[in-house]
């Protein structure tokens, strides 16, 4: 049987078949969900949105609990985060049919918005941001229904460290006094900033110190890895030589998108019947860089020059430490150690930067290798 469609999901989740082992974090999540709130770390385009979701599907899961993924990275107030919890538990819940909706919205008095149903029970929300006149009142109508649903609950909140950073500063404190009495929900706290993330739920002075189980994400193995390309070329009538999945997956050290990115591309480069070898990867490695060129370059024309020039440094480096050092600013001819704690602040906020235990890396890998090839 020859399989047309790509199997190397870049984006969503699909099913169980197109998802790359993780079956111990897989099931220590399931374990740990049963009777904790949990916080899950590591580095961004690791696959936590993809095994929450993997797990989301599990038949323990699937048919016994409602569940909600909330990403927030894109929040700055609680006003925006009770506006996206809203929508995604009402569109979460639409499938589940008319009663599950108007239970929900039985809650929801004070959104100014209204659910109607047309002719087959299809339900619809008219509902805007502007809805929200009072953040805290229908936060608190939310955790009403969350802990009333006929079925217990969970709720993943992803880029859960962007709350640290929200306007108003009591946000934590509200949602661990939520969180803490309701008993028919469990949480799971995603995040890609260890240090942030770390400092909420580790710092004795944060709201929710010692209110999770901490659970952190690595790298699939190459092993596993290797198997899961070998099977999904070979389900496709194509092969791929080992040492392309172990070049490729050294290469990026083995952060799950950019080898699903890299074996995505491979796949549609290797013709039925035919072997993906190494002489492909550079190849491959053009296009996906070509295909972002405009995108980069407008990037760095939009850049303030200052973050422009430290951007590139990091890049030069690779890993780069003591970056506010006056050894690190003569090397790379930058202004001065106090500039440089500037820009590195614009950088890190943008996220053009990451930092892990004070090492910084340009966080998207593909623009490090652009950068490197054009600067």
């Amino acid at each position: 049987m020859v399989i047309n469609k790509n199997p190397f999901v870049t984006s969503g989740y699909i099913s169980p078949e197109f998802f790359c082992d993780r079956e111990e974090e897989s099931e220590r999540l399931i374990q740990e969900i049963s009777g904790n709130n949990l916080a899950l770390i590591s580095t961004r385009r690791m696959g936590k949105t993809g095994l929450i979701q993997h797990c989301f599907q599990q038949d323990e899961i699937v048919h016994d609990y409602y569940t909600f993924f909330v990403d927030i990275y894109a929040t700055k107030s609680l006003r925006d985060f009770v506006f996206s919890l809203s929508k995604v538990i009402f569109e979460s819940l639409k499938p589940k049919g008319k009663k599950a909706i108007e239970k929900f919205w039985y809650y929801m008095k004070s959104l100014h918005a209204g659910v109607s149903f047309d002719i087959s029970g299809n339900p619809s929300l008219t509902f805007g941001l502007g809805d929200i006149q009072e953040a805290n009142a229908t936060l608190e109508e939310i955790f009403e229904y969350l802990e009333k649903a006929d079925k217990p609950c969970i709720v993943a909140f992803d880029e859960f460290q962007q709350v640290a950073g929200y306007a108003e500063k009591n946000v934590e404190a509200i949602l661990r006094t939520y969180i803490q009495h309701c008993n028919n929900a469990r949480f799971i706290f995603a995040g890609s900033q260890r240090h942030t993330m770390g400092n909420i739920f580790q710092s004795p002075a944060r709201p929710f110190y010692q209110s999770v189980s901490m659970m952190h994400l690595d790298s699939i193995p190459l092993g596993k890895y290797t198997a899961f390309a070998e099977y999904h070329f070979g389900r496709g009538n194509r092969v791929i030589l080992p040492e392309v999945v172990t070049f490729i997956y050294n290469q990026f050290e083995g952060i799950t998108w950019y080898v699903q990115k890299m074996l995505h591309v491979l796949y549609n480069m290797t013709p039925l019947k035919g072997v993906c070898s190494m002489g492909m990867v550079d190849e491959a490695l053009k296009s996906v860089i070509e295909s972002y060129r405009y995108t980069y370059s407008e990037i760095l024309f939009r850049l303030p020059e200052k973050q422009k020039e430290l951007l590139i440094a990091i890049t030069k480096e690779g890993k780069a430490t003591e970056i506010t050092s006056g050894s690190f600013v003569k090397k790379y001819k930058l202004h001065s150690p106090s500039s440089v704690q500037a820009a590195l602040k614009g950088l890190l906020e943008k996220d053009f930067v990451t930092r892990e235990r004070d090492v910084y890396q340009v966080y998207d890998r593909f623009l490090a290798i652009w950068l490197k090839e054009n600067y």
